[in-house]
Protein backbone atom coordinates (compact mmCIF):
# COMPACT_ATOMS: atom_id res chain seq x y z
CA UNK A 1 0.00 0.00 0.00
CA UNK A 2 1.82 3.36 -1.31
CA UNK A 3 0.90 6.27 1.32
CA UNK A 4 2.35 9.55 0.49
CA UNK A 5 2.61 13.47 1.37
CA UNK A 6 2.66 16.47 -0.91
CA UNK A 7 3.42 20.07 0.09
CA UNK A 8 2.79 23.32 -2.07
CA UNK A 9 4.12 26.14 -0.58
CA UNK A 10 4.61 29.63 -1.68
CA UNK A 11 4.26 32.85 -0.06
CA UNK A 12 1.30 33.08 2.20
CA UNK A 13 -0.14 29.89 0.12
CA UNK A 14 0.60 26.29 2.34
CA UNK A 15 -1.64 22.88 1.07
CA UNK A 16 -0.74 19.97 2.20
CA UNK A 17 -2.63 16.58 1.01
CA UNK A 18 -2.13 13.32 2.51
CA UNK A 19 -2.89 10.11 0.62
CA UNK A 20 -3.09 6.38 1.21
CA UNK A 21 -3.79 3.66 -1.93
CA UNK A 22 -4.47 7.04 -3.82
CA UNK A 23 -7.37 8.64 -1.56
CA UNK A 24 -5.95 12.05 -1.04
CA UNK A 25 -7.18 14.23 1.43
CA UNK A 26 -5.89 17.37 2.75
CA UNK A 27 -4.53 18.51 6.21
CA UNK A 28 -5.07 21.74 7.50
CA UNK A 29 -1.29 22.84 8.65
CA UNK A 30 -0.55 26.83 8.61
CA UNK A 31 1.85 28.38 6.85
CA UNK A 32 4.94 30.08 9.08
CA UNK A 33 3.98 33.51 9.88
CA UNK A 34 6.45 34.25 6.76
CA UNK A 35 4.69 32.53 4.45
CA UNK A 36 7.83 30.42 3.84
CA UNK A 37 7.49 26.90 4.90
CA UNK A 38 4.97 24.94 7.51
CA UNK A 39 3.95 26.81 10.65
CA UNK A 40 4.96 22.98 12.30
CA UNK A 41 8.19 21.28 11.58
CA UNK A 42 9.00 17.59 10.57
CA UNK A 43 9.89 16.36 13.93
CA UNK A 44 6.70 17.23 15.23
CA UNK A 45 5.00 15.95 12.05
CA UNK A 46 6.91 12.58 12.89
CA UNK A 47 5.50 12.20 16.53
CA UNK A 48 2.09 13.04 15.35
CA UNK A 49 2.73 10.07 12.68
CA UNK A 50 4.04 8.03 15.80
CA UNK A 51 0.68 8.79 18.38
CA UNK A 52 -1.43 8.89 15.26
CA UNK A 53 -0.20 5.09 14.14
CA UNK A 54 -0.02 3.71 18.05
CA UNK A 55 -3.73 5.18 18.68
CA UNK A 56 -4.90 3.67 15.51
CA UNK A 57 -3.22 0.69 15.87
CA UNK A 58 -4.55 -0.05 19.49
CA UNK A 59 -8.09 0.27 17.99
CA UNK A 60 -7.51 -2.34 15.34
CA UNK A 61 -5.57 -4.77 18.00
CA UNK A 62 -8.56 -4.17 20.50
CA UNK A 63 -10.66 -5.69 18.07
CA UNK A 64 -9.08 -8.16 16.64
CA UNK A 65 -8.00 -9.23 20.14
CA UNK A 66 -11.36 -8.75 21.70
CA UNK A 67 -10.76 -6.38 24.01
CA UNK A 68 -13.40 -3.42 24.43
CA UNK A 69 -11.95 -0.04 24.97
CA UNK A 70 -13.44 3.75 25.21
CA UNK A 71 -10.69 6.00 24.56
CA UNK A 72 -6.88 6.70 24.62
CA UNK A 73 -4.18 9.11 24.90
CA UNK A 74 -0.90 8.61 23.34
CA UNK A 75 1.87 10.86 23.54
CA UNK A 76 5.30 10.50 21.75
CA UNK A 77 8.30 12.65 22.23
CA UNK A 78 11.77 12.92 20.62
CA UNK A 79 15.25 14.62 21.62
CA UNK A 80 16.86 16.16 18.58
CA UNK A 81 20.64 17.60 19.15
CA UNK A 82 20.77 20.10 16.81
CA UNK A 83 20.30 21.38 13.29
CA UNK A 84 20.62 18.35 10.53
CA UNK A 85 20.74 15.38 13.50
CA UNK A 86 18.69 12.51 13.67
CA UNK A 87 16.79 12.05 17.08
CA UNK A 88 18.84 10.15 20.14
CA UNK A 89 15.93 9.04 21.17
CA UNK A 90 12.01 8.48 20.98
CA UNK A 91 9.63 7.19 23.44
CA UNK A 92 5.91 6.89 23.83
CA UNK A 93 3.22 6.03 26.18
CA UNK A 94 -0.25 5.36 25.61
CA UNK A 95 -3.38 4.66 28.23
CA UNK A 96 -6.49 3.47 27.46
CA UNK A 97 -10.17 3.93 29.07
CA UNK A 98 -11.51 -0.08 29.14
CA UNK A 99 -13.02 -2.39 31.27
CA UNK A 100 -11.02 -5.28 30.88
CA UNK A 101 -8.74 -6.57 32.82
CA UNK A 102 -4.92 -4.95 33.33
CA UNK A 103 -3.35 -8.23 32.29
CA UNK A 104 -5.78 -7.78 28.76
CA UNK A 105 -4.87 -4.33 28.61
CA UNK A 106 -1.33 -4.64 29.11
CA UNK A 107 -1.49 -7.78 26.08
CA UNK A 108 -2.88 -4.84 24.15
CA UNK A 109 -0.63 -1.91 24.44
CA UNK A 110 2.34 -4.75 24.13
CA UNK A 111 0.75 -6.46 20.79
CA UNK A 112 0.06 -3.10 19.57
CA UNK A 113 3.79 -1.73 20.13
CA UNK A 114 5.11 -5.50 18.37
CA UNK A 115 2.30 -4.62 15.30
CA UNK A 116 2.79 -0.26 14.83
CA UNK A 117 4.03 -0.20 11.28
CA UNK A 118 5.22 3.74 11.82
CA UNK A 119 7.58 2.67 14.83
CA UNK A 120 8.47 -0.44 13.07
CA UNK A 121 9.66 1.14 10.18
CA UNK A 122 11.74 3.40 12.57
CA UNK A 123 13.21 0.71 14.68
CA UNK A 124 14.27 -1.09 10.95
CA UNK A 125 16.04 2.33 9.75
CA UNK A 126 14.25 2.52 6.28
CA UNK A 127 16.54 3.92 4.40
CA UNK A 128 15.36 7.75 2.83
CA UNK A 129 16.73 8.67 -0.94
CA UNK A 130 16.44 11.80 -3.06
CA UNK A 131 15.25 11.38 -6.36
CA UNK A 132 14.95 13.59 -9.46
CA UNK A 133 11.41 15.58 -9.33
CA UNK A 134 11.14 14.32 -12.83
CA UNK A 135 11.28 10.50 -11.64
CA UNK A 136 8.62 10.64 -8.96
CA UNK A 137 5.36 10.17 -9.98
CA UNK A 138 2.86 12.62 -7.93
Amino acid sequence: MKISAHIRNRSNEHELTVATAGRPQRLAVSAKASGNGSAINGGELLMAALATCYCNDLYREAERLGVGIAGCEVVATAQFGGVGLAAGSITYSARIESSASAVEVEHLLSETDRLAEVHNTLRAGCAVRRVAWHEFAV
